[in-house]
Order: C-alpha cells, then sequence, then structure tokens
C-alpha cells in the first residue's frame, strides 16, 4: 500500500534495532504521554533482545501485527494490531469476555502527518485483522488526544460508548467495521 510516496508493509524479523529507534521517536512525541504506557526511559533502558523478539512477533504468525510506513529508506510511521482471546487481559488491564484485535503503538513522524500516512497504516491493520476473521478493529484514545480521536473518525472508527479509566488516565474505546473491506 502506498500513501504519498510512502510505502507500508509488514515489519520483517531481524529488525530489532529499527524497531527500537522508531518506538524512541515516537515516545519523545510531544502527546506521548497520553497516546503511550511507556516512556523514552523504560524503552530505551530495553534490552536489544526485546526489540528482536518485538521484530520477530510483529512480522510473522496470527497474534500480532506491525506495520511501518517507509518513505525511501527512512521509516515515518508505525501501528501495531494485537489479537486477544476471551479471558485475556489486554494492554489496559481489562479482562475481555470476547476476542477482540486492538490498534496499539499508533505513530506516525511530523514530517509525514496530513499526507495519508496514517490512513494506509490503519487500512493495512484492518485487512490484515478482517484476514483473521475478525470483523471489527477496535482501538483505545484518551480522551484529551483530540488529534487522534479526529484521525480515527475519519478512518471510520466510531466511540463505542466504553469509556474507562487506564494507565495514561481517562480513554474511550472506538472501533471500525471491517465488513465493508
Amino acid at each position: 500500500m502506498s500513501a504519498a510516496g510512502v510505502t507500508v508493509r509488514r515489519v520483517r524479523a531481524g529488525e530489532g534495532a529499527r524497531v527500537r529507534e522508531l518506538r524512541l521517536r515516537a515516545v519523545s512525541d510531544p502527546a506521548a504521554s497520553i497516546a503511550f504506557l511507556t516512556t523514552y526511559e523504560q524503552e530505551r533502558d530495553r534490552d536489544p533482545a526485546f526489540w528482536d523478539e518485538r521484530a520477530a512477533g510483529g512480522a510473522a504468525g496470527d497474534t500480532a501485527a506491525m506495520f511501518v510506513a517507509e518513505d525511501g529508506d527512512a521509516w515515518v510511521g508505525t501501528v501495531t494490531v494485537l489479537v486477544r482471546r476471551a479471558g485475556d487481559v489486554d494492554h489496559t488491564g481489562r479482562r475481555l469476555h470476547d476476542a477482540r484485535a486492538d490498534v496499539v503503538g499508533v505513530w506516525v513522524d511530523p514530517a509525514a502527518r496530513g499526507t495519508g500516512t496514517i490512513d494506509a497504516l490503519l487500512d493495512a491493520a484492518a485487512r490484515w485483522t478482517r484476514d483473521q476473521g475478525f470483523e471489527v478493529l477496535a482501538l483505545d484514545v484518551h480522551v484529551d488526544n483530540a488529534r487522534a480521536r479526529a484521525v480515527y473518525r475519519r478512518a471510520g472508527f466510531v466511540p463505542t460508548g466504553e469509556e474507562f479509566t487506564g494507565p495514561i488516565g481517562p480513554e474511550l474505546a472506538m472501533s471500525r467495521s471491517l465488513r465493508t473491506l
């Protein structure tokens, strides 16, 4: 998939160092405190093996998929989908009653914002999720993150009516139907 010269693809095993670099950029974003569950310092201090495992897990299999947006050789965005089964505890600590596919780790470099990169990333995530047999793609967003809420609405996500207090404060759940993909 391509948007404004950007190519979206699934991360590859062996790209752990690049995954780490992108994550450090993401959690350094001024809005990171209302968008991510971890800090720059926490991510910086992780062992290289952690990043290699994250890349390998996001590259293959049906429980996680990490997508990156490339502009030439530069990575300018990312999104990950985590598949949760009924009974699992999600990233916010909630026990799930039904299986669900969650979008997490969404970030686009400020220079690539407004170019369609986020749409291409979310569309790739939606296609992969549908291919896993899900009819809905879910995400949680901090209630004060107006920019992210607007982007998600434009990408077809709608509030589910569920609001809760998670590790980063008050959040609302949103979902996107995958029936028309």
